[in-house]
């Protein structure tokens, strides 16, 4: 077992580091010359690829492990919330403390490298702690450090599964630190490079390197892995990684003579890669992923990943291709100003919410139709209303509102209201956590997804993030901290931040709505009348906050939009539509909230009174009884 888990992790730390290894060697001082940068030596480069790819590789074996350890383990319903020793829990503890050793050792790495620098200049006092907030890498990587200390303090401490959950939430996170401030922030049409780039992460992460753990641990992991299960994630997430890929590769070869580069060789290594994995799942399609197969895929994903590893060192075409300032900033031009008919007629991909958009909404019908061929219904209005929702998401952000949302305020603010006001009015009404819980009904012998939403429900953080004080603090306190701080014009410039916000503020209006007009029971419900002081008390807070952005002096974020420069930008104007959008826009979801709310209550009422007739026809209510008896014996009290 040692030899074999030593032999795979020497092939796997050759096929990923040496091809980056290798592009430093043979390239040397032309990769820096290239982008106008000093060359810090052979030393500091190659250590610099060599650390950085392997720090890559314990960032996916760790989220692979991860995965493994918590989705695909197999357990009964005895062992289900519990957390055992096995060695898949141990290959993510030591993934995690490798991961955040090479992370750490990239912040440093990568510092002198951006910054042409010897490794011996760290040495110097003040260099390090000024060449730190240079660049965007050694961030980066401190990042992925922290994030990998804290998987490892979880994966040696939990006793419990729901505590693994943290982890995979760092896990996710510090994976995709490196990435969105690497090579997919620069060039024409960066915004869904930068899309791609971080959905291809995520699934080689959760869907892909849980075949890498299984191979690392062969017949050990054997009778635990649930095979299925791991056949379902390689079927799901080689297409998408395709997909994601195929995108990746027109975004980076861009310009005159692009083919000819490099970063195509490479891109065409991984296109065959994928397509060759493809190949071998195809051909065994009725087969479990064991034996030769399955040492074939997982080298194969070596492979894959040690091309990525060289391209992150190797400077892409579309970094020398000509890039105006909105181009920089965003990633496409927007020549004209947002009229009516502008906003109307013109939109941008985006490509991170159209692909959540889609798979919930086919996700969702999928559990529905499943609920119908075993005989159990699910009501048509929520499966509208779901859908609705989600539409509300695609068209803010796909339609010329979402291409505009960037370049001018008042759109932009239209997108937020959209998001975190109007939308998640409609999701919460799905009660997609109900319907995941009635098509996963729970099997008496295994555990599966019914299981994993219970324990996550019942999960201490999760009533934490669910109290009621602590979302309504952080609904209307999101707006005054990004808006009325320096932190809105810094994550304007950056597409990964700008998304975030988006991701943000639909989490946050998801939970704020979950605990008034729900589906779904929250970990900590509301009665129906604190539902309704809960939304009376946000009205104020929204109105007073569009007051606030009209009456300001100050055009918010202006030093970003100044450096946009575009011909047609009134920042004061668009400042003012944005404080009347948010008022507005702020105002009527509330209202509309409330009338739900109003619906929903008259319904129970209506419920709860048909129920209580039913128990007084058949005698299996004594609760008039027991009055008419309390108030006969106050009235045989008083005749004594």
């Amino acid at each position: 077992m040692r030899t074999r888990v030593v032999a795979w992790i020497a092939v796997a730390v050759a096929l990923v580091c040496v091809p980056a290894v290798l592009a430093d060697a043979v390239l040397g001082e032309e990769l820096y010359t290239a982008l106008h940068r000093e060359y810090p030596g052979a030393t500091t480069s190659l250590l610099a690829g060599l650390v950085e790819s392997a720090a890559t590789l314990a960032g996916v074996a760790t989220l692979g492990a991860l995965v493994t350890v918590m989705f695909l383990r197999t357990r009964t319903r005895k062992t289900a919330s519990r957390v055992e020793a096995a060695p898949d829990l141990t290959a993510a503890l030591y993934a995690a403390i490798a991961w955040c050793v090479l992370s750490a050792a990239s912040i440093v790495l990568s510092a002198v490298d951006d910054n042409g620098l010897s490794i011996s200049r760290v040495l110097e006092p003040g260099t390090m702690g000024r060449i730190f907030t240079f660049g965007y890498m050694p961030r980066a990587w401190a990042v992925s450090a922290v994030a990998a200390l804290v998987i490892a303090a979880c994966a040696f401490l939990a006793s419990r599964w729901s505590t693994l959950l943290l982890a995979l939430w760092a896990g996710c996170i510090g994976i995709l630190a490196p990435v969105v401030v690497g090579q997919i922030l620069v060039g024409p049409n960066h915004d869904l490079g930068s899309d791609a780039g971080t959905l291809q992460t995520l699934g080689v992460g959760l869907l892909l390197a849980p075949l890498l753990i299984d191979a690392l641990l062969g017949s050990a992991a054997a009778p635990q892995t649930d095979r299925h299960r791991l056949r379902l994630l390689v079927r799901i997430g080689v297409p998408a990684a395709l997909v994601c890929e195929l995108v990746l590769t027109w975004f980076k070869l861009q310009g005159e003579g692009a083919l000819a580069t490099s970063t195509a060789a490479l891109e065409a290594v991984r296109l065959v890669v994928l397509i060759a994995i493809g190949t071998l799942l195809l051909l065994g399609r009725r087969e479990l992923i064991t034996g030769r197969r399955r040492a074939a895929i997982a080298a194969l994903l070596l492979v894959f990943l040690g091309a990525g590893a060289a391209m992150t060192r190797i400077p892409p075409p579309q970094y020398f291709v000509p890039t105006s300032i909105p181009q920089v900033f965003m990633g496409y031009e927007v020549p004209v100003a947002p009229s009516a008919q502008v906003l109307l007629s013109t939109g941008r991909l985006n490509l991170l919410f159209t692909v959540i958009a889609l798979a919930m909404i086919a996700l969702y019908l999928a559990m529905v139709l499943a609920l119908r061929r075993r005989g159990d219904r699910w009501p048509v209005p929520r499966t509208l209303l779901w859908i609705a929702g989600w539409l509300v998401v695609l068209i803010a952000t796909n339609s010329g509102i979402g291409r505009y949302s960037a370049p001018d305020f008042g759109v932009h603010m239209a997108v937020h209201m959209s998001l975190g006001m109007l939308a998640p009015i409609f999701l919460v009404q799905g009660g997609i956590i109900t319907l995941m819980l009635r098509w996963s009904a729970a099997n008496p012998r295994t555990v599966g997804l019914h299981s994993w939403i219970s324990q996550a429900l019942s999960w201490p953080v999760m009533r934490t993030i669910y109290h009621p004080a602590l979302v309504f603090v952080v609904f209307i306190g999101s707006y005054y901290g990004l808006y009325f701080s320096p932190l809105f014009g810094i994550m304007m410039r950056y597409h990964w931040a700008h998304q975030l916000m988006n991701l943000h503020f639909l989490i946050v209006g998801y939970l704020y709505y979950s605990l008034i007009i729900g589906v779904d029971r929250p970990p900590r419900p509301l009665p129906h009348i604190g539902r309704l002081g809960y939304i009376l008390a946000a009205m104020p807070f929204h109105a007073f906050f569009g007051v606030a952005i009209i009456s300001s002096s100050t055009i918010l974020a202006e030093t970003y939009y100044t450096y946009l420069d575009l011909p047609w930008a009134d920042l004061a104007h668009s400042q003012q539509v944005a404080g009347s959008v948010a008022w507005a826009g702020g105002e009527l979801p509330l209202v509309i909230a409330i009338i739900a709310l109003g619906v929903q209550w008259s319904r129970q009422d209506d419920v709860e009174a048909r129920r209580r007739d039913r128990h007084i026809d058949r005698g299996l209510d004594d609760e008039f009884d027991a009055y008419n008896e309390m108030l006969k014996k106050l009235s045989d009290r008083k005749g004594s």
